[in-house]
């Protein structure tokens, strides 16, 4: 069985699950980067600033996900 059909066979509430999940991973590379760019030391450098919203998809990728993870839990928990 590919890996498709299997995420296709989970209920409604694992999917939730896996995607707040994934969400959450966003959420921390987001971080990551954010926490790269405003700690960079080359002058030069600090002139161009980056066309990616850190900051922003953290928050939105964190909340999404939290909320995914909440609304999945009493479902994934009950079984």
């Amino acid at each position: 069985m590919d890996i498709l059909t299997r995420l296709e066979l989970l209920s409604d509430a694992a999917q939730l699950a896996l995607l707040g999940g994934l969400f959450w991973a966003l959420a921390g590379i987001a971080a990551v980067m954010e926490r790269r760019r405003t700690r960079r030391r080359d002058v030069a450098r600090l002139d161009r600033v980056g066309w990616v919203p850190w900051l922003t998809l953290f928050v939105l990728a964190a909340v999404l996900g939290g909320g995914l993870l909440a609304v999945s839990l009493p479902a994934v928990l009950a079984g």
